[in-house]
């Protein structure tokens, strides 16, 4: 089959960075399926690892955490897909990923697609889904009902933002602030359903005395932790809940002491990566989010789909990535014949 992968961790200018390949097509067995996939989209995970992450031996190293696609294969010990069934999934960071025409993945993290949508503007929502789901309800505990409180969303114009501004306008009664730094990332946020949107280029208290805002309840940043770190603690809400996703070099969680802030970091990986318990929890999830698409609760947050999926055009969208820009999110549909 034909697949996208690295051996060496290099520049995205560097052609050998993605590089397209030809490698067996795996057999689904135990709880795996067998997925043809037919639209992907790419995550910061993806050009992280691409950059970061060695590969041992002389294999070569698959990443990719969004797919949609067609369940070709079952293992004897599935239960929740049959072949022909629609899925979408943002997979598993310990195995190959979703740069191949086939990928096998255990049936306890793949949802059914929403049929209202294609399979590139699917692709576009399943890591981000995820990630929103889990910090806005399993990490920060948001409840629905209380429309006294608000949240602020740092870097919200992004792919997980674009997705948990949505939830929480949707299936909550937050006060929802947003930031971002350009008209039209501004513009995006506001048709998403955020209330308000602030200047994260500006220092974030000085945001909240001019727009005359309360101290959100719930702070959630998605990129540049470190950099507004100061400024969270100072606007943050005594005994408040703060949540991160991204990787800042240090963090001290010591000046939220003072306020009783309770401090949550989201990895979306950790249920396959650890087999929990509660591994089937994104299952349920994807499915979850699949019927508030059909039924147009949310939408997608395809940003640009830039053509079929092989290494020119990966590397393209890593590079793009890498720029901080994105509007939504970037996907590639399709592999040559």
């Amino acid at each position: 089959m034909k697949a996208i992968g690295y051996k060496e961790n290099l520049p995205i200018e560097d052609v050998k960075s993605l590089q397209d390949i030809e490698i067996d097509t795996p057999k689904a067995i135990g709880k795996d399926i067998l997925v043809e996939i037919k639209a992907i989209s790419v995550n910061p995970a993806d050009y992280k690892v691409r950059a970061g992450m060695p590969v041992e031996g002389d294999d070569w190293k698959i990443i990719g955490w969004d797919a949609t696609g067609i369940v070709k294969e079952v293992g004897d010990d599935v239960t929740l897909f049959n072949v022909g069934d629609e899925v979408w999934y943002a997979g598993d960071f310990t195995r190959q990923g979703s740069y191949a025409q086939y990928q096998v993945v255990d049936e306890r993290i793949v949802g059914k697609k929403p049929s209202s949508l294609s399979y590139a503007e699917a692709a576009a929502l399943p890591l981000t889904s995820l990630t929103a789901w889990e910090m806005l309800f399993d990490r920060l505990e948001v409840a629905n009902d209380d429309a006294s409180k608000s949240i602020l969303v740092i870097g919200a114009a992004g792919g997980v933002g674009s997705i948990l501004v949505q939830l929480a306008k949707k299936l909550t009664k937050l006060n929802i602030i947003g930031t971002a730094s350009r008209e039209e990332t501004t513009d995006w946020l506001k048709e998403l359903g955020a209330d308000s949107v602030i200047n994260h280029k500006n220092k974030l208290s000085e945001e909240f005395e001019k727009y005359k805002l309360p101290a959100p309840d719930y702070i959630v940043s998605l990129n540049a932790t470190e950099q507004h770190a100061d400024e969270i603690v100072k606007v943050i809400k005594p005994q408040g809940k703060f949540g991160f996703i991204d990787d800042p070099k240090s963090f001290n969680v010591m000046p939220f002491k003072g306020k009783a802030v309770s401090t949550h970091i989201e990895l979306m990986f950790t249920r396959s990566m650890f087999q929990t318990e509660d591994m089937i929890e994104q299952h349920n999830i994807l499915n979850e989010v699949s019927k508030l698409i059909d039924n147009g609760t949310i939408k997608t947050t395809l940003g640009e789909n830039i053509g079929t999926i092989n290494a020119e055009h990966m590397r393209k969208a890593h590079a793009f990535l890498e720029t901080g820009k994105a509007k939504g999110k970037i996907v590639l549909e399709g592999f040559q014949d």
